[in-house]
């Protein structure tokens, strides 16, 4: 008979660090999926963590904050039955809609959002963190959906959120949006 070990949080890290033998440089194909499990179990023990967008986790579409956007995501809780992961960001006034990988790539020029995947990074804040102050989550994260980008792009444009955020992203980031 066999037992299955049950691991904290941190034993876990810590087993995937040794796994990964005594460089802990993990296997070829396996660094970027270290990084996620990472991020998610800080995200999930309550602190924030800073992941990369593309890959196989998700993009993000930042709006302006306010009415016009909140009017977006009751529209998207009708669609979805239920909004996918939003973050609210009262500091900047932007949301951040969490949206499927490869968006990015397919994002045709909006108005009032831009779509943002690889190699840029966003700070998830923690889960429970439903309120100000700092980045919370307007609509949690749920394993089993993202904000479908078809539905989304058609709220923006009928609710056109300000403001918008091209100017501002392309002076932090250094790119044209």
């Amino acid at each position: 008979m066999t037992t299955a070990a049950i691991y904290t949080q941190a034993e876990m890290v810590q087993a995937l660090d040794g796994a990964a033998g005594a460089a802990r440089e993990p296997a070829g194909g396996m660094a970027d999926l270290a990084v996620a499990v990472r991020a998610f179990l800080a995200v999930e023990a309550q602190s924030a963590a800073c992941v990369r967008l593309g890959g196989n986790l998700f993009d993000v579409v930042i709006t302006g904050s306010g009415v016009q956007a909140w009017s977006a995501v009751a529209v998207m809780d009708e669609v979805q039955g239920g909004c996918g992961p939003v973050i609210e960001d009262p500091v900047n006034g932007w949301l951040y809609w969490l949206v499927p990988p490869g968006s990015c790539a397919r994002w045709a020029w909006h108005g009032h959002a831009v779509c943002l995947g690889a190699p840029h990074t966003i700070t998830l804040p923690p889960l429970s963190r439903r309120v100000p102050p700092g980045p919370y989550w307007l609509r949690p994260s749920a394993s089993d959906r993202l904000v479908p980008v078809g539905p989304l792009r058609d709220a923006l444009a009928q609710f056109r959120p300000e403001p918008a955020p091209h100017a501002a992203l392309a002076a932090r980031l250094g790119i044209a949006v």
